[in-house]
């Protein structure tokens, strides 16, 4: 089966993470979203050009679809989107 290209919101922790990690495992591609990068740096130092980490605030409908265009610029295509915000606290 064919390399997938996966858009993963809230990518940095949580089940995003996990989702994130599993597909590169698996040899698929990610443009991994969420709002503070720094935590992607491990998965984008062993897996390169395959992530792309990228600062996204999914309720910025603009700054959304500039991501999804970015991911395709990147990959060449879009085929899954995982939409998993994390809650906002503080």
């Amino acid at each position: 089966m064919p390399p997938k290209v996966f858009f993963i919101t809230g990518a940095s922790k949580g089940l995003g993470r996990i989702w994130a990690e599993d597909a590169l495992a698996r040899g698929d591609k990610v443009a991994a979203a969420a709002r503070n990068t720094a935590p992607l740096a491990k998965l984008a130092s062993r897996y390169g050009d395959n992530i792309l980490p990228m600062r996204v605030d999914v309720n910025d409908p603009a700054a959304l679809n500039a991501a999804k265009a970015r991911t395709r610029e990147r990959f060449g295509r879009l085929d899954v989107m995982l939409d998993n915000p994390q809650p906002v606290r503080g």
